[in-house]
């Protein structure tokens, strides 16, 4: 995780280069790493796709993506340096012989934007063509839909590419938050040394969402609450939750932590899980229909939206200290946080007071939106009363350094431009957090109710009992 400067120079291949993936997030985030003068000093950026583009209609859709959807307006300057490497080559016409013809480079970075059913096929036909030699390639999640299909999908990519060359990328380790994990825990010992069982009670995460499947109907139904977020997102924050201090800052070195943490943590038991589906609610006032409404979607479908599970972590530092995850769609809002709730203090010296009803002293790591740090402890207030009250501080992005930060996707694709895989997932790491989920994939529990607008369904509360779900406010 080295310091930033421009990317060596090299050619970079978008595979599937019209889609929404590519629209929503490539785009805008090469045109920023442009702005910061991050981009390669030189080389082609090479969008590949079914469609019959030329060059300049190419500029012209990567322009409306980059005003639509660019954290930041678009600079003349900026939009140049990112426009003039622009080229397009039509996949029905010309197909991968093609990009190898405009490709010049022998260093390559080679995105692929497509769905994951093509990516051995999309591997095989660039090693054909001589794209894969000196070159990287990134791979979006999920990766499989199950342990065996994973390594199915390993054993395709790795008879073409060897292991350096694979980045597979989930979109949330580039999250400053984060990232920030580590720093966080190895940098400040005032915390390190309370990061244990004996000082924390239990950890809570939470991934929200307000929205529903925005025309992914037909997609979401195959995969699911606990396959899309679960199965990966949440389990990488716990393994940078969990980890041991790496011997150095090096990637191979974090991601050995990362992969030891993962073992740690004992497959789940589908006693230990609730799945729930929305039905009818109410969301910002505006009426919201089930899931069953929404475009795409089977009637009787009984696909969960909805995920909350206990994890367990077989380790001398976190032995007999719960980890509680949920994540959903149509909840009330968008958030995506953990919370690590510390032990009560062994005598409660305020009791015989008249005193609010103390809380417990939380850690909050919110990691969007408004991204930062929160921690909670109780204070006395100003009056003759000895009483004790929860107070705040807080630490956020913006605030303190003055800055936007980057978006996940320019952290994401520098670093693959730079060859830093640290905020990549290996295989090993990748095969592991199949093996925690099989047993619940193997026998899933029922799929219960909830209202959209809610938390979730009424299990998930008696799952956490005798605690209670919290967001930071």
């Amino acid at each position: 995780m080295r310091g930033m400067e421009a990317a060596e120079p090299q050619d970079i291949v978008l595979v599937g280069a019209t889609g929404d993936l590519a629209r929503r997030k490539l785009l805008p985030a090469l045109y920023n790493l442009a702005l910061d003068g991050l981009l390669p000093d030189e080389g082609a950026v090479i969008g590949y796709a079914r469609g019959d583009l030329s060059d300049d209609e190419f500029r012209r859709r990567a322009r409306e993506a980059v005003s639509e959807h660019s954290r930041r307006a678009v600079d003349p300057e900026a939009w140049e340096t990112l426009a003039r490497r622009l080229r397009f080559v039509c996949a029905r016409e010309h197909g991968l012989e093609g990009v190898a013809r405009r490709s010049e480079r022998e260093r390559r970075l080679v995105y692929l934007a497509t769905p994951p059913s093509l990516f051995a096929e999309t591997v095989r036909e660039l090693s054909e063509h001589g794209l894969t030699r000196g070159g990287r390639i990134v791979i979006e999640k999920p990766f499989g839909y199950d342990l065996p299909s994973a390594e199915a999908l390993d054993a395709a990519l790795q008879r073409h590419l060897d292991e350096r060359q694979i980045y597979r990328i989930d979109h949330y380790l580039g999250k400053e938050t984060v990232q920030n994990i580590l720093v966080f825990r190895f940098g400040n010992a005032i915390f390190e040394r309370l990061w244990n069982r004996d000082a924390i009670d239990h950890v809570q995460i939470t991934v929200g969402e307000s929205i529903g499947l925005e025309g992914r109907g037909a997609t979401y139904e195959t995969v699911g609450a606990f396959r899309d977020i679960l199965q990966n997102h949440v389990l990488q924050v716990v393994s940078l939750l969990t980890m041991e201090p790496p011997t150095s800052f090096e990637a191979e070195a974090i991601r050995d932590e990362k992969v030891k943490a993962l073992h740690a943590i004992a497959p789940i038991d589908p006693g230990e899980v609730v799945l729930g589906q929305y039905t009818r609610g109410v969301i910002d006032g505006e009426p919201i229909p089930g899931y069953r409404e929404e475009e795409g979607v089977a009637p009787d479908s009984g696909t969960e939206s909805f995920a909350a599970a206990r994890l367990r972590i077989d380790s001398w530092r976190w032995a007999g200290v719960p980890f509680f995850i949920r994540t959903g769609k149509r909840l009330p809002r968008r958030v995506s946080e953990v919370t690590i709730q510390f032990r009560d203090a062994p005598i409660r010296f305020f009791q015989p007071t008249q005193v609010s009803a103390l809380s417990p002293n939380r850690l909050t790591l919110r990691l969007q939106p408004d991204e930062g740090i929160a921690l909670s402890f109780l204070a006395k207030p100003p009056g003759p009363e000895v009483d004790a009250r929860p107070v705040r501080m807080s630490f956020s992005y913006g605030d303190s350094f003055m800055t936007e930060p980057q978006e996940a996707y320019e952290r994401l694709l520098y670093d693959a431009m730079d060859g830093d895989r640290t905020l990549f997932l290996r295989s090993d790491g990748v095969r592991r957090a199949w093996e925690i989920v099989d047993p619940v994939l193997s026998d899933p529990p029922p799929v219960t109710y909830y209202a959209a607008g809610s938390w979730g369904p009424p299990e998930a509360e008696r799952l956490i009992s005798p605690r209670a779900w919290r967001v930071d406010d």
